[in-house]
């Protein structure tokens, strides 16, 4: 399989060299061609010089740069905008994936032109599922956006595909939504596989931050707007 797998990196110094070698050792077991993308989204801590030290070591390492925090929708888009290879996944850098999830996603790609993972058991704080459960009624109600566990970021598809369901108004949580959305108006169906999700053991998560949220619904509403 040619895989080109993303992995958005905000301020992850304690998890993003963890996280990468866990997909190299991936790659290598079950014999995938593939190339890692780390999108650092202007991270302030160590994380530039980590991945400035395994770009060195890893041939098929690639790192995208943003001088400036963008947001995590617009950090897996230009992830995927650099992708090569004839698939494209995500999956978070925090470490509560393990790339090995991704092998049981990679048979129904014989079907489906997008296979996406849906969390048997979230492993987040009770206020986290709130969210996501908010975030993915949201999506249904305004968007007809009929996936389970919206943003479950192990994500993978046809690199074909990608034009048609590139976000243009989600760069930050909006973008899993408005994928999907996008892949509803083109009518493209898809499949869901359970997967395991652990606690993250390092670092600070963003998604509930009420930034993110209020930049959420302000790009819901553009993109509704240009409907």
């Amino acid at each position: 399989m040619e895989l080109s797998l993303v992995l958005p990196c905000f301020n992850e110094e304690e998890n993003i060299e963890r996280t990468i070698r866990d997909v190299v050792s991936w790659f290598l077991a079950d014999g995938v061609e593939g190339e890692i993308i780390v999108v650092n989204d202007g991270s302030t801590d160590g994380t530039a010089d980590i991945l400035d030290q395994l770009e060195q070591e890893i041939p098929f390492l690639r790192i995208v740069t943003h001088q400036q925090n963008k947001g995590y929708g617009a950090t897996l888009r230009d992830g995927c905008d650099t992708a090569q290879k004839q698939y494209i996944g995500f999956m978070d850098s925090d470490g509560q994936f393990h790339a090995e999830e991704l092998a049981a996603l990679i048979p129904h790609l014989s079907v489906y032109r997008l296979v996406a993972g849906v969390r048997k058991k979230r492993a987040d704080p009770w206020n986290r599922r709130l969210n996501a459960w908010l975030y993915g009624l949201l999506m249904r109600s305004i968007l007809g956006v009929k996936k389970t566990d919206v943003n479950c970021a192990l994500v993978l598809f046809e690199r074909s595909l990608w034009q048609t369901i590139r976000p243009i108004h989600g760069t930050g949580a909006l973008y899993c939504g408005e994928m999907y959305f996008r892949l509803r108006k083109a009518g493209i169906p898809f499949f869901q596989v359970p997967v395991d999700h652990y606690p993250r053991t390092a670092g600070a998560p963003t998604g509930s931050n009420p930034g993110v949220i209020l930049r959420m619904f302000r790009e819901l509403v553009q993109l509704r707007r240009s409907l």
